[in-house]
């Protein structure tokens, strides 16, 4: 088997006073976090589509990274090479998890029983692979938007023919992702949402989304998957409106089907940006509702209306973002898949290696400052004092139930003039980072 990536061995940890590009300053996998080390915090996955099968290419202009492994002749060879290539390179960066949509590990056919038996034979290929270096599947999902024949949708498309064709592939995806132990499943909807009114049923749209899903949710009972479902909010590209914009909205979708009890939320910072919320907010969300599933790391420009994919630098947001993930207790069976790409003018093979490590040392610093907020209690503290008349009084009885209008009226009558405490967000942002400058 061919090496792709000569001259680069097993990234070592050096520490944070290193330069060596090529080394963890932050990410030591075996460095205990309060119980739990490191690498059992976050789970780090390699996302297929940006590592192996993106080149630079993009809507201006041509690729400009010609990777080693794209360049086989024989897609079903190239296929493998790019099984070869991805297991190297996790094993060289310690990466325990990876991630793929159908379309990412093998090509399509001449139909979709061609297209299956290719699958089925990269599938295999990747199995044993999986086998002799313990790497595991984190989540698997079909590609339903790049082909043509996905327009108008998938599971919302106004073709028949089109849904069929979307439920089969889904179904043979859901067959791939248990074959290979997959710890999750992933409904990502690229297209499914509109460009305008004047020609959508955007009733028929979403009865027949959850259609799909409730389709999903039976046969995997029906064959045995027991991973965990996801849906992951994306508010608009590339169709302008997204059945899918944020989690709140995905609830609400859930709950109207009686679907919420099958699905968590895969969150990605950069949809989270697009759909006008701070990274946090969505893994709020996620977690007060008890549906934060999993992670795609990643972070967008504020500058730039679109899904950048850029590798998350920003220690404040990943310090929050693990603010919220040990709040809700951990990530697992999710993990940080790196749903990121490397810039068009990072081509050199290297370049992947040194956009991974800025990542994984970015969301190792974040846990390690997030754990030391959480143990010294300081924004907990400050919280439940800022809400502490519900503890006692008449903020007990409205949090018991026991008052309506009528006595929460005879109360204010009494009132005596209300007195409001200071926020001191200013206060609170400083320290969070004090904990980050200080290395707390």
């Amino acid at each position: 088997m061919a090496e792709f990536f000569k001259g680069i061995g097993v990234i070592p940890f050096e520490g944070a006073d290193s330069v060596n590009p090529l080394a963890f300053k932050h990410y030591n996998k075996d460095e205990k976090v309060g119980d739990k080390t490191m690498a059992e915090h976050l789970r780090f996955a390699m996302s297929y589509w940006h590592t192996l099968c993106a080149e630079g290419g993009d809507p201006f202009g041509s690729t400009t990274a010609a990777r080693p492994w794209n360049q086989i002749a024989n897609p079903i060879e190239m296929a493998k090479a790019k099984v070869d290539a991805g297991f190297e390179f996790m094993q060289k960066l310690g990466i325990e998890y990876f991630c793929f949509h159908d379309r990412d590990i093998a090509p399509e056919g001449k139909d979709l029983a061609e297209t299956n038996q290719i699958l089925d034979e990269v599938v295999a290929y990747i199995k044993v692979k999986m086998q002799e270096t313990g790497i595991k599947l984190l989540w698997g999902t079909a590609n339903c938007f790049n082909n043509k024949r996905f327009m108008h949708g998938a599971g919302t498309t106004c073709n028949a023919e089109v849904f069929a064709y979307a439920a089969a592939q889904i179904k043979k995806a859901i067959e791939v992702t248990k074959e290979l132990g997959g710890e999750n499943y992933v409904f990502w909807g690229g297209r499914e949402g509109y460009e305008t009114l004047l020609n959508t049923d955007t009733g028929l749209e979403l009865d027949n989304f959850a259609r799909l899903l409730q389709m999903a949710v039976d046969y995997a009972k029906e064959i045995g998957f027991t991973g965990q479902f996801l849906i992951e909010p994306k508010p608009k590209e590339p169709t302008k409106h997204q059945y899918d914009f944020d989690t709140a909205t995905v609830l609400a979708f859930l709950r109207k089907y009686n679907l919420d009890t099958y699905f968590k939320m895969n969150i990605e910072a950069n949809h989270a940006t697009l759909a006008g919320h701070t990274f946090q907010h969505e893994l709020n969300m996620s977690r007060i509702n008890n549906v934060l599933g999993s992670i795609d790391a990643n972070q967008g420009d504020l500058m730039l209306g679109w899904d950048t994919d850029q590798f998350p630098t920003n220690i404040y947001d990943a310090t929050m973002a693990m603010y919220e993930v040990l709040k809700a207790g951990g990530i697992a069976p999710g993990g940080f898949n790196f749903d990121s790409k490397v810039r068009r003018g990072s081509f050199e093979e290297a370049d992947l290696f040194i956009a991974y490590i800025a990542g994984m040392d970015t969301f190792a610093k974040g846990l390690k400052v997030a754990y030391n907020l959480l143990k010294d209690g300081v924004l907990e503290d400050f919280v439940a004092d800022r809400y502490a008349s519900f503890n006692e009084g008449i903020g007990k009885d409205i949090v018991s139930g026991n008052v309506g209008f009528k006595e929460l009226e005879a109360y204010a009558l009494k009132q005596q003039p209300i007195v409001n405490k200071s926020g001191r967000q200013e206060w609170l942002e400083t320290v969070v980072n004090q904990y980050i400058y200080n290395n707390k």
